[in-house]
């Protein structure tokens, strides 16, 4: 606490300028573990944070735990959390500008939601078990599914169509890579009751307005459109029974991770004529929607989708964003219609964001088909192609004001001058029991704009004294005046 006899030491200090906090990279974290007394006698293993930890621990011995959080989830510090905020931000942005509605869901589901045919990669990947009442339940891996369950739960008492977006955690047992965690945050936005691709160029659009937002170009990103109708016209010309059709989906969308050789073998495996799986892989190769044309014809409703989805790109002015691509079928069975995917252009990064029409999802869990269709767009890889670009903003901690009391007898005024700043919607760090050279490093650190100080002989006169910390500008104002 300063006292009035620290004068000379305030006024040297008052006209010291502050250096600018300059934005440093994040520090290394070293593993650390928390030493926990143990009240029984036991033998545990724990798995936190990828590693085993094994304490046999006696009555009042220590036993570690390991700090780190559980492999493939993560801890946001406030710096993290900052940056964090502002991306869903602007996720929430652009969802207004689109005039979609957030809609909530809880991360706890029933696993029957999520459990599919055609073995779907996502089924092995769930992080699921039984509650204490018996009951199935999975950490949902998606978003969509949830959706259509609210859907269907809103009824009639919704008009159609409807524009949801939600930003929600989803949860995947997988393999971990660059931009690919077993938890991340997904912004989800759905269109349900427009059977026609407006829908989809709205949602494309949707992507496009978020990257500009975020300083990234069509340089930067494409977006590869394709439709499942059109994986289904080959698998028609080739007479390949309905059923097959789903696990098709799947094996093929794993062009470009896997070999040809692997695909095609996987194909065979269905019970597909080596023809019909040469054939399969040809048309899925083409980039060119002329030469789609060319092979199925005109007439075919996959290709005049596309080409209609084409037409409203222009004018929508994106046209340079997206390109076709057959090869994109995306992995999830409930896929109809267009699909659509973000890339980076320089091919080091995952998927960006994926989605499409999934007109018969509702008829799954029982309920009148509605056509619908909405993407996906994870936390984990923007972030990783914002760093690559030198996008990411400066997000350093700002607080607009401290409030400093000279004397241990000026706390209750300190405080009721705090109090009526934050009322009036300012950030107000009320800070006590340091010594002033430790306030001003403090306002350095947290990028303070002003340091109020609450002096003696000032609050007898009804002032506080006020310090600029940006132009070293200092003055007296009086207490109940202070904006």
């Amino acid at each position: 606490m300063a006292s009035a006899s620290s004068a000379a030491s305030l006024r040297h200090l008052l006209r010291r300028p502050l250096r600018p906090t300059l934005l440093r990279p994040p520090l290394l974290r070293p593993t650390r573990r928390l030493l926990c007394a143990s009240s029984s006698s036991s033998s545990s293993t724990l798995t936190h944070g990828g590693d085993s930890s094994t304490s046999t621990s006696s009555d009042g011995a220590l036993g570690v735990v390991d700090l780190n959080p559980p492999r493939g989830t993560r801890d946001f510090p406030p710096e993290e959390m900052r940056l964090r905020t502002w991306l869903f931000d602007n996720f929430r942005e652009v969802s207004r500008t689109m005039a979609f509605e957030e809609v909530d869901f809880p991360v706890l589901e029933s696993e029957a939601l999520f459990i599919r045919k055609a073995g779907e990669e996502i089924t092995q990947q769930l992080y699921n078990f039984e509650d204490k009442g018996g009951r199935r339940v999975v950490l949902r891996p998606e978003i969509t599914p949830s959706l259509a369950r609210l859907v269907i739960k809103q009824g009639k008492s919704v008009s159609l169509p409807l524009k949801w977006f939600t930003i929600g955690q989803c949860w995947r047992y997988e393999r971990m890579t660059r931009g690919r965690r077993r938890e991340h945050y997904q912004w989800n936005m759905d269109i349900f009751g427009m059977p026609k691709v407006r829908a989809e160029a709205e949602l494309i659009q949707a992507i496009v307005l978020l990257f500009e937002r975020l300083g990234i170009t069509s340089s930067d990103v494409g977006i590869r459109l394709s439709s499942r109708k059109v994986l289904q016209a080959v698998l028609n010309m080739y007479s390949i029974p309905e059923h097959l059709f789903t696990q098709v989906c799947v094996i093929v969308d794993k062009l470009g991770k896997l070999s040809r050789e692997e695909i095609e073998k996987e194909l065979i495996s269905t019970g597909l004529s080596s023809e019909a799986v040469q054939g399969i892989i040809e048309v899925l190769s083409l980039k060119s929607l002329s030469k789609l044309e060319e092979v199925l014809g005109s007439d075919v409703e996959a290709v005049a989708d596309l080409k209609k989805l084409f037409s409203f790109a222009e004018q929508y002015g994106y046209a340079d964003w997206i390109c076709f691509d057959a090869s994109v079928v995306r992995g999830l069975a409930y896929y109809t219609g267009v699909v659509f995917e973000a890339f980076d252009r320089e091919g080091e990064l995952r998927a960006i964001c994926g989605g499409g029409r999934y007109d018969r999802l509702l008829s799954t869990f029982g309920s009148e088909d509605v056509p619908a269709c909405g993407f996906g767009f994870g936390d984990a890889v923007i972030v990783e192609l914002l760093k690559e670009k030198g996008l990411l903003p400066d997000l350093a901690r700002q607080i607009d004001d401290i409030v400093f009391p000279l004397d241990e007898e000026l706390e209750g005024p300190a405080s009721s001058v705090a109090s009526s700043l934050r009322k009036k919607g300012r950030s107000v760090d009320l800070v006590e029991d340091k010594r002033l050279k430790w306030v001003f490093k403090h306002a350095e650190r947290i990028n303070a704009s002003r340091l109020i100080l609450v002096g003696k002989s000032e609050w007898e006169r009804g002032m506080v004294r006020v310090k600029i910390l940006s132009t070293r500008e200092e003055f007296e104002v009086k207490a109940g005046e202070l904006e």
